[in-house]
């Protein structure tokens, strides 16, 4: 058991490609970024105890994770991993700490996987408890599901395995995993639209559920196993309707889409610019048209990163709001940054922001 004060920092992700592909097993290829959660605690004998400065509730646990009454709010989150961790052995061990987050809540950057991973870490160093990173990121997935949001591997995953001036490939299915260089000479920028979303009250659960009715059309492949043409020859075969359909068509081109990104970044002379770009935008028509998860502010945000020289735009993050994840030269992304920003306020009235986001190293 620690006997002096601690700090973990969980960073959040950007998802360069792969979108709404990680809960049917497919391919995902983010990076974690230089914001997050940092739990900072003392040892305590008695509670587990976790306060915010940005929210009113403070978590109340016994050491075993027992609630000591009506958790709310964020307070579910960290409750829900503390109870997950009692059930896989973790000793019966209390913190004092407090929580605080450089990521903007809702902007499609993995803030509540970033507070579920720094949580979990304390609450394992604070025991002295060890968990093999993937057995912690499927934790803090169904730390997410218990409180109703049927997330994915990737955002716990990536935070807890990634490693900086990478992007992570991870294949959800298998849980086969690698780094993949990032070319020094482009910049990951983040466009804030400004629009908040929940997945817990937006159309995620909805748009997952209406994938799982094509699934079964398969015959048990994942979606990444099979073709577009394939997919789409299963699933009229099979009765599937229209809008399922167009759900899987997404998933299977996305996977098709991972694999070319990643064929372009290992490319010995540099990425391809314009096939680089072609994917990001043929990826985000289809979250668009296909999935649809975009909004009239994120399809404005990636018109107006195109026309101010971004290399590569799309939506990034579950939609209904949230972020566009834009590549530009690195000599000029501040500028760029700036320009797209003061656009899309003029354009929209909302207040946007953009970030230029460093990649940085898993959670510790």
């Amino acid at each position: 058991m620690i006997s002096e004060a601690a700090t973990i920092l969980a960073p959040g992700r950007v998802n360069l490609i792969g979108e709404h592909t990680d809960y049917s097993g497919g391919l995902v290829l983010p990076v974690a970024v230089d914001r997050g959660v940092t739990v900072r605690w003392l040892p305590d004998a008695h509670a587990i105890r976790l306060r915010s400065a940005a929210f009113p509730e403070t978590v109340e646990l016994a050491p075993d994770g027992t609630p000591a009454g009506v958790v709310g709010g964020w307070g579910r989150y960290a409750a829900a991993v503390a109870a997950l961790l009692a059930e896989r052995g973790r000793p019966a061990v209390g913190l004092d700490g407090s929580v605080s987050s450089t990521l903007p809540i809702g902007a499609g950057l993995s803030s509540s996987a970033a507070l579920t991973v720094a949580v979990g870490l304390a609450l394992c160093r604070a025991a002295d408890f060890e968990l093999p990173r993937l057995q912690l990121a499927h934790v803090a997935r169904e730390a997410e599901a218990a409180v109703g949001v049927p997330v994915g591997l990737m955002d716990p995953a990536v935070c807890l395995l990634a490693c900086r001036g990478h992007a992570l490939l991870l294949d959800c299915g298998t849980e086969e995993h690698r780094l993949i260089p990032m070319p020094a000479d482009i910049a990951v920028v983040v466009l804030d639209s400004g629009v908040r979303h929940s997945h817990e009250h937006s159309g995620y659960a909805t748009r997952r559920a209406e994938l799982e009715r094509a699934l079964p059309a398969l015959g048990g492949a994942r979606p990444s196993e099979v073709t577009v043409e394939e997919a789409e020859s299963a699933a009229r075969a099979a009765g599937v309707d229209e809008v399922a359909r167009r759900r899987l068509r997404h998933v299977v081109s996305e996977n098709e889409r991972v694999r070319a990104c990643v064929r372009l970044l290992e490319s010995p002379d540099g990425p391809d610019r314009r096939a680089l770009g072609a994917l990001f935008r043929d990826g985000h028509a289809s979250l668009r048209d296909d999935y649809e998860v975009s909004t009239p502010e994120l399809d404005v945000l990636v018109e107006l990163a195109c026309e101010h020289g971004a290399l590569a735009a799309r939506m990034t993050g579950g939609g209904f709001g949230g972020s566009v994840v834009a590549l530009a030269d690195s000599a000029g992304a501040e500028a760029f940054a700036a320009e797209v920003t003061e656009a899309y306020v003029e354009r929209t009235g909302r207040d946007g922001a953009g970030y230029v986001c460093a990649t940085a190293d898993a959670a510790g």
